[in-house]
């Protein structure tokens, strides 16, 4: 007998090892991202520890200063102005209660009912921004006079009198008191309200409101449930945008104010520019931005979002 043993199948062919493929251009993000970070860090980051450098100095104008870690500098400033911090933080919060009472509904209305006049009406919202920022703050001079349609329309309905009760106004006068500057850091901060908010609320799929309608909701309980909740974003990047400038802005202060209503850039500013108090002025800076750091800290983890716009 003879046994017939088949052979063995051919081994298959086996691919050469390729090197895996070389990445390219991996370092083109960080050279897109370098000229950004060098702006930060020329006009930011530098500016910053120069001025840190200068809130610890102690000397004179004449004399020059020097550093010598003189904290006591920041005790010192927060309890001599420290009116003027607390005066900042309500004006600004008081204007960015303000612009979102004003720009909400503004909002809401370009986002879902302007329809054709959409881009009409947003380009009444940005008109501020094609004049200077002085020249918008001067022209409440003008509408707030004594005497003026304004005032006599307020005084009318006895608005004065209870803002005068406030302590806001002084008699049947609105100009060189609190009202006058709250009014003035409002228009100039609207449109920083109104932005986040219509790019907040034009996101919202108009399905879900034909959905709560379908679930027979009423239109205020859409507004609660659906659209200001998913608004939360425009919101929050909304007073932040308000906020921030307005708790630092001196120019609203000292145009449309007095003595009584200064804010504490009205003192930065002076120290700065007539006192010439260089560590004063340094130290007043940095427990502004310490104050407002913390005060958005804390806001944007109460508010439940931080998906900013």
């Amino acid at each position: 007998m003879t046994t017939v043993t088949e052979a063995p199948p051919a081994p298959a062919p086996v691919a050469p090892e390729r090197k895996p493929p070389r990445k390219r251009g991996r370092w083109t993000p960080y050279l897109l991202l370098l000229p950004g970070l060098l702006w930060l860090v020329v006009f930011f980051a530098l500016p910053v520890i120069y001025q840190a450098s200068t809130s610890v100095q102690t000397g004179s104008l004449e004399e020059g200063y020097k550093v010598t870690w003189h904290f006591a500098t920041y005790w010192d400033a927060l309890s001599e102005y420290w009116p003027q911090f607390v005066r900042s933080v309500l004006y600004a919060a008081s204007a960015t209660v303000l612009c979102l009472l004003l720009g909400y509904p503004l909002a809401y209305l370009i986002a879902f009912r302007a329809g054709r006049w959409r881009n009409l009406v947003m380009i009444l919202v940005i008109a501020p921004f094609f004049t200077s920022f002085l020249i918008r703050t001067l022209a409440w001079k003008t509408i707030l006079a004594d005497g003026g349609p304004v005032v006599g329309t307020l005084d009318a309905l006895h608005v004065l009198d209870v803002t005068a009760f406030l302590g806001w106004t002084a008699g049947d006068r609105v100009l060189a008191t609190p009202l006058a500057v709250v009014c003035g850091l409002t228009y100039n901060f609207l449109p920083f309200m109104i932005l986040p908010l219509y790019t907040s609320l034009e996101r919202i799929d108009p399905r879900l409101h034909e959905a709560a309608g379908d679930l027979y909701a009423k239109p205020s309980t859409t507004f609660r449930k659906v659209t200001f909740p998913l608004s939360m974003p425009g919101v929050v990047s909304g007073t932040l945008l308000t906020f921030i400038p307005a708790s630092g802005d001196y120019i609203n202060s000292d145009l449309l104010g007095s003595t009584d209503t200064r804010m504490v850039g009205n003192v930065i500013q002076s120290q700065f520019l007539r006192i010439l108090d260089y560590p004063t002025a340094a130290a007043l800076s940095f427990i502004l931005m310490a104050a407002i750091l913390a005060v958005v800290t804390v806001y944007i983890r109460k508010s439940g979002t931080e998906d900013l716009v």
